[in-house]
């Protein structure tokens, strides 16, 4: 019988829903100081030069122009502006401004004005001279490519991730086990193909921006619209540097990330120009600027070889990566592997797995994190092949999924040999529903009634898809997480939070999880959260770890909070702690002849006795592994005389053990299946030729809207996973990973072409319709 439960499962509002809809000033550019310096950046017009000289001496006469920094005025400390945990696994290859420019929009310049026509008008008369290189464009001829860039002497790795910036290499990657040679030549059926995903932008609402300036205690304070603060502040010390102890990093709301401000972008400009002038300043990026000189996601070329025998049981797996990080190595090695570690998983029983991949340089806009963090990628590949496979063996794909896939209380040899979580122990999945993902969606779908196909019109055809996928809650050996719970008057709590909440509403589950432990009413506790010289320590929000870690966290500091009330009642009932019954609301004996309310403790704690103040903090870190697993089935029609694929009806089913807050994780799982479909059919980065961005605009890139997306059903599995807070696994990233290999395979079935570079637009559908002599 399930537990009787206060705040979990129930789709309490999030904690800031009314101020949003109202329209409340809570976001950076809101706060910012409105005399604050106006900061513009002048960009390189190349894919890769080295800068010979910058005049800015008419720039600098203008009126109201306050300062302009080139690369001979900031200090030259290699760094990343990946936002991970220290020694972050990622390439020392950036410096803040760099003599050296490696794709279409890098930094040369910063302005900083009074306004921003000043600003803009500044910009203009700066000449620049340039000694321009060949660009590197192609990720499969980077190795032998004349151009080289980065520098041997100008860059290095905290550890051995495989970095050879002499061949263009800023990760590898390779693991596995068995004889994949021996066993797929064993095979009665073996498929292998490759499959290319692309680009893809974050197209959050609110663009990156910051604003800095000088507090009373001479500390510099750094308001920033980013989701690891706490990685920021690091970044910001080492950088300038500058001690930590004079750094203060402020999130306010966020309006969007998707992984894109785990990257730091902006926060260093700011800096830079208020510790040179003492005065405030702000930077706000142009969507243009967004698209052209942040990140995307990572595109990949990977090659899969599947081989089973004719009853469809799979024995070999082998996938090969090479994946574009463009002009700077933040987050190349760990998306890169997350493409292997978090998909591979899902087929258990084969007797040879191997991944191996190679994260290369290009001239392009850089790679970065973004939902998904590779395994999209990796997931896209994997199960496009397994659909293959299906076909070939003449087989339901859903059926070979049930023969091969992981199961709960299985384990996987890949779990027990990566970083994700290495230890003595077999690492088993206690709490993997993905049987009933499967079983589920297939009802939702209307699988058995509609597979594979059906046919509408002479032009019109239906196909039906499907694909599973798994991720991971935080990074299991390296995340950690704290929180603070100090009991205030009157019996109200306040919840100290380092979780960075990125519009996910993670401020509302975590209080959601510290009024269950404590027993308490949600609207008993207030949230901070976000800011390094006031809340606890906490890696931020990436890796689908808020909920996992944090609370956790949370969940450790309330349960500790509650025995300290518990203490504190006893004490003042004198009575022995055993024999103490707290409701929420008042403290008692099992009689009932004494007792005192919350709210007269906690006074009487607070004014009458100031030696006892409450307050606990914890702190979470496991090496437990607690993958989300998810299933995705998608309906489409393709109109064979233009190639278009409308998407009818896309049934999604997630274990993601309990569901702390119902309402907020189906937006999660709506959001994510959204991008992933765009993924699937719209998005995608273009450059030309060059090496310049063509989709740097929302008119040029395609994200999906609501008519383009009809019908999505989300179900979640009836899970628990004992190592999270109540039974909780992550959500943020899985919902995003099935929804292409699902599309895909539901256009071949409608009309028999197979398209294994995304997205799937009209034009290469019909395309391959005209060579299948079918269109």
């Amino acid at each position: 019988m399930k537990p009787n439960r206060i705040s979990i499962g129930k789709s309490i509002p999030k904690v800031d829903g009314v101020q949003l809809v109202t329209g409340k000033p809570a976001y950076t550019d809101d706060l910012a100081p409105r005399d604050a310096l106006i900061i513009k950046i002048l960009r390189s017009p190349y894919a890769f030069a080295r800068i010979k000289g910058i005049n800015k001496e008419k720039a600098e006469k203008i009126p109201g122009v306050e300062c302009i920094l080139t690369h001979e005025d900031v200090p030259k400390i290699l760094f990343t502006r990946a936002g991970q945990s220290y020694p972050e696994p990622s390439t020392y290859d950036k410096y803040i401004l760099d003599e050296y420019v490696r794709y279409i929009g890098d930094e040369v310049a910063i302005i900083a004005a009074v306004s921003e026509d000043i600003a803009l008008r500044a910009m203009k008369l700066i000449k620049v001279e340039y000694e321009v290189f060949e660009p590197v464009l192609d990720i499969e001829n980077v190795e032998n490519h004349p151009s080289k860039i980065h520098f041997k002497d100008r860059c290095h790795s905290n550890i051995n991730i495989g970095f050879d910036p002499e061949k263009n290499i800023a990760a590898i990657y390779n693991f596995g086990y068995g004889d994949i040679e021996k066993t797929l030549e064993e095979c009665s059926v073996v498929v292998r193909e490759s499959y290319r995903s692309q680009a893809q932008a974050h197209a959050m609402m609110e663009t990156y921006r910051a604003y800095s300036y000088i507090d009373q205690y001479g500390k510099l304070v750094i308001v920033s619209s980013t989701q690891i603060p706490f990685h920021v502040r690091r970044m910001i010390a080492n950088s300038l540097n500058v001690p930590i102890s004079k750094v203060r990093i402020i999130k306010p709301r966020i309006g969007g990330g998707f992984g894109g401000k785990q990257t730091a972008q902006v926060e260093f400009y700011t800096a830079l120009v208020t510790l040179k002038t003492g005065k405030s300043s702000k930077i706000v990026y142009t969507r243009k600027e967004t698209f052209e000189s942040t990140t995307s996601r990572h595109g990949m070329k990977i090659d899969v070889t599947i081989g089973a025998d004719l009853d469809g049981k799979i024995k070999a797996v082998d996938m090969h990566a090479i994946s574009d990080t463009g002009a700077y190595g933040e987050h190349a090695y760990t998306v890169l592997g997350a493409a292997g570690y978090k998909s591979l998983p899902l087929y258990n029983k084969v007797e040879a797995a191997r991944f191996t991949g190679k994260a290369v340089y290009t001239n392009r806009t850089p790679g970065g994190a973004l939902r998904g963090y590779g395994v999209t990628q990796g997931t896209f590949a994997l199960e496009s092949a397994m659909n293959e496979l299906a076909h070939r063996l003449n087989m339901d794909p859903a059926k070979l999924r049930e023969m091969n896939m992981l199961k709960k209380g299985e384990t996987s040899k890949i779990f027990n040999m990566t970083t994700i979580g290495a230890g003595s122990e077999p690492i088993m999945m206690d709490s993997c529903e993905l049987e009933y993902c499967v079983k589920r969606g297939k009802e939702l779908i209307g699988w058995n009634e509609k597979y594979p196909r059906r046919e509408i019109s002479p032009t019109k055809i239906r196909g039906i898809g499907m694909a599973i996928a798994m991720q991971g809650s935080g990074i299991p050996g390296i995340d950690t997480a704290t929180a603070t719970i100090k009991i205030d008057d009157n019996g109200y709590f306040t919840l100290l939070l380092g979780a960075t909440d990125i519009g996910t509403g993670s401020d509302t589950i975590l209080r959601q999880i510290a009024a269950e432990a404590l027993g308490v009413d949600n609207d008993t506790i207030s949230v901070f959260s976000s800011d390094t010289d006031l809340t606890p320590f906490d890696v931020g929000a990436y890796a689908s770890g808020t909920t996992y870690f944090s609370g956790n966290a949370v969940k450790k500091a309330a349960l500790e909070m509650k025995e300290l009330i518990k203490q504190e009642g006893a004490s003042h009932l004198k009575i022995d702690v055993e024999d103490v019954i707290f409701d929420g609301k008042e403290i008692r004996n099992k009689t009932g002849d004494k007792k005192i309310s919350l709210a007269d403790l906690s006074n009487r704690l607070i004014y009458k006795n100031p030696t006892k103040q409450l307050t606990t903090t914890a702190s979470f870190g496991t090496s437990d592994v607690a993958p989300p697993f998810i299933s995705a089935f998608a309906e489409v029609e393709v109109d064979t005389e233009t190639g278009k694929v409308e998407l009818i009806n896309y049934a999604t089913v997630v274990d993601s053990g309990t569901i702390i807050n119902p309402k907020l994780a189906r937006v999660q799982a709506e959001g994510g299946a959204v991008q992933g479909i765009g993924m699937a059919l719209f998005e995608e980065v273009r450059e030309d030729s060059r090496g310049r961005l063509i989709t740097n605009n929302l008119m040029e890139y395609k994200i999906p809207s609501r008519i383009d997306i009809n019908n999505i059903i989300v179900d979640f599995a009836d899970g628990y996973d004992a190592t999270g807070p109540f039974g909780a696994k992550s959500i943020g990233e899985v919902v995003t990973n099935p929804a292409p290999p699902a599309i895909q395979d539901a256009v071949f079935n409608a009309v028999g072409v197979r398209i294994r570079s995304l997205p799937i637009t009209p034009e290469k559908v019909k395309m391959a319709l005209i060579e299948n002599n079918k269109g």
